[in-house]
């Protein structure tokens, strides 16, 4: 019988007590004389929080001598609990949707003897029967009913987490952050992100507008996975560089102007009017990609800020010290008052693709830098030395447009 005051316990920590069994060898103290037996054992239990009790302490309570004492399973003693694994638990559905160990054996492609230990190692971590056996039937206990319930969810939940990731290591699912400028908001930006989601529809590409400055951090950073922008520009260490596609360069002028008459315009014509050119402050990647224009055609003309914040430059005619502007048909298309008017010699305006080999975080962003490389490219648009079927423009800008291999969206073999 337990002693109501133990010596070398404080009386303090006896409100609460675990009673263990323990084995007593032959020969040793016992409550019987003579072979093995069980004896308790009470040792102090940590003080537990208010409200947490039920929680905090396992088994059942009983009340001895006015006392609360807690008889803690085998299970929970140290060095005998294990966790338990999912190929416990599979096994565990099989037998009990089966309820046949030969049956369940046959699904699982495991050897009978297998299934049956992993089934017993089971009931010895849970420290309960999960299923009633005789030589004629198998039959599910309460507590397996419970677990069949529970394990069913976590196998589906990770069943769906493998395939989940195999989708986004396979490319199929993820995320590209696409940055670029503004030139590439109008057509090209939305092209190519429809391309892309007819071919991977369950990768999210999340479109971030971005100053040329701080695009060109962002890819090198890793902020953003791939970066599209106008014009050629700088190639730092490390970054993939491809200048892939470009769109003519086309000039605005007054219906009232001397050239508006013309069907294309040199712009060695207009080497000495004044051009209207967007602030620098807002449109960075225009503002080179225009400058990058005219050193190609040898001109330096005369220029005025646009006080227009709108890149399409729509009211430039506001400003009557202005005679023309600079245009790609992606711009120019909102125009309703402009002479639009090609350029000759043809000259086109580059578009970049740039992106980080070594921060590339998915198989999606290769495949939508893949997509981009080889897309058919808006009308108008034409393929640049880095496009996977790049052909050389005429260069007659009354001449039919070059005409690429057929080829649909983004596959290169199709």
């Amino acid at each position: 019988m337990v002693s109501s005051q133990p010596v070398g316990i404080p009386a303090d920590d006896l409100a609460i007590l675990h009673v263990q069994k323990v084995a007593v060898l032959p020969g040793a103290s016992s409550p019987r004389a003579g072979g093995r037996s069980l004896a308790a054992r009470l040792t102090p239990c940590p003080q537990p929080k208010k409200r947490q009790l039920a929680n905090a302490l396992f088994g059942q309570a009983e009340q001895s001598g006015g006392r609360g004492y807690f008889i803690r399973s085998a299970a929970s003693l140290p060095g005998y609990r294990q966790d338990v694994e999912l190929r416990q638990l599979e096994a565990f559905v099989a037998v009990a949707t089966e309820l046949h160990f030969g049956r369940a054996a046959e699904r699982l492609h495991l050897a009978a003897p297998t299934l049956s230990e992993l089934i017993r190692r089971l009931e010895r971590e849970l420290g309960t029967p999960l299923f009633t056996r005789t030589t004629r039937q198998v039959a599910i206990t309460s507590a397996g009913a419970e677990l069949l319930t529970r394990a069913t969810v976590i196998l589906d939940e990770v069943a769906a987490a493998k395939a989940a990731m195999r989708r986004v290591a396979d490319g199929e699912a993820g995320t590209v952050r696409l940055g670029i400028t503004p030139p590439a908001a109008p057509v090209l930006a939305p092209h190519l992100i429809g391309l892309f989601a007819a071919e991977a529809p369950q990768v999210t590409v999340e479109l971030q507008r971005m100053w040329l400055p701080k695009l060109l951090d962002a890819v090198v950073t890793g902020d953003i996975d791939v970066a599209l922008t106008c014009g050629p520009v700088s190639e730092p260490a490390g970054i993939a560089t491809e200048v892939f596609c470009a769109e003519p360069v086309v000039v605005g002028l007054r219906p009232s102007h001397r050239l508006a008459s013309r069907d294309t315009i040199a712009l060695s014509d207009l080497a000495h009017d004044v051009l209207g050119a967007a602030p620098e402050a807002l449109f960075p990647a225009w503002v080179l990609a225009q400058r990058q224009a005219l050193d190609t055609a040898g001109i330096a003309p005369p220029t005025i800020e646009l006080a227009d914040t709108d890149l399409a430059e729509i009211r430039w005619a506001d400003q009557p010290g202005i005679d023309w502007i600079l245009l790609i048909p992606s711009l120019a298309a909102a125009h309703t008052q402009t002479i639009i008017r090609p350029v000759t010699p043809r000259q086109l305006m580059p578009f970049t693709l740039q992106w980080n080999p070594s921060r590339v975080h998915t198989i999606a962003v290769a495949r939508f830098v893949h997509c981009a490389l080889a897309a058919d490219l808006p009308p108008g648009w034409h393929t640049q030395p880095d496009h996977l079927h790049h052909t050389e423009p005429n260069q007659d800008p009354d001449g039919p447009p070059p005409q690429p291999a057929p080829r649909s969206g983004c596959d290169p073999g199709s």
